[in-house]
């Protein structure tokens, strides 16, 4: 592993990107259009249901945007070539993981900061936590997101492949995660996979920023969340291919 071949990669990884303007837009924008629609539907509804869900949601939509450009964006590296191309020169499988979760990882710190903005600015929800800590939960869970788009990437043929894997990757952890129901209430079974999924503990941290504000349990959930990332892309690195398929 080489900082500088790792810097490398993640440099290319954000220029490529800079020129794309409609992922660029994907992933700077759509989280901010989401939490808005969000806020849209419960506009004329009392309570505080969007004080109750915002934080959740702000939580899964970088999430879920993060893993699926990601994925699709290292599959279409492989299939390309570029890939077995880069992996003959002086470059480790690390180096290449690593400098896209860098690069991915910058792009979340924005992303998540406009969604943070956008929610607590704009359209007002209210966190007992700080808000700072709001906006480095929601970039840890984009990191998660980016960690395990880049795991998928590592079994899929072709972007479709990379696409299909969103199913069974994320939309479980969706149902799991506490959002809808909370998990002290379902099944044991359910309670017990709950547990075993990392999205469940981002948005743990949201939620008790959003309601209890108590700062251990969220940097206890943001330490999870973090070794979860860390595993996925120690697998990447170890499942990924030098040949392209």
């Amino acid at each position: 592993m080489s900082a500088r071949v790792t810097l490398a990669v993640a440099g290319r990884v954000l220029t490529q990107v800079r020129r794309d303007h409609r992922t660029l837009a994907m992933l700077l924008v759509v989280p901010c259009l989401l939490i808005s629609l969000l806020w849209w539907m419960f506009a004329d509804l009392t309570g505080d249901l969007f004080d109750r869900f915002g934080p959740g949601l702000l939580a899964t939509f970088p999430f879920i945007v993060m893993f699926l450009v990601t994925s699709v964006t290292t599959l279409r590296e492989r299939s390309s070539g570029t890939l077995e191309r880069l992996l003959t020169m002086p470059m480790g499988r690390l180096d290449f993981l690593l400098g896209y979760a860098l690069a991915f990882g910058l792009l979340a710190a924005v992303q998540s900061a406009l969604a943070v903005a956008v929610s607590v600015g704009l359209l007002g929800l209210d966190v007992a936590g700080p808000v700072w800590l709001l906006g480095v939960v929601a970039v840890v869970d984009a990191v998660l997101g980016t960690a395990l788009g880049l795991l998928v990437s590592a079994f899929a043929t072709t972007e479709f492949q990379a696409v299909q894997f969103m199913p069974a990757f994320v939309l479980p952890q969706i149902l799991l995660c506490g959002l809808f129901v909370p998990r002290a209430s379902m099944p044991g079974v359910l309670a017990a996979v709950s547990d075993a999924l990392p999205l469940s503990y981002a948005v743990d941290a949201m939620q008790e920023l959003g309601a209890a504000a108590d700062v251990a349990e969220v940097w206890r959930d943001v330490v999870v969340v973090l070794c979860f990332a860390l595993a996925a892309l120690g697998l990447g690195a170890a499942t990924l291919r030098r040949r392209t398929p």
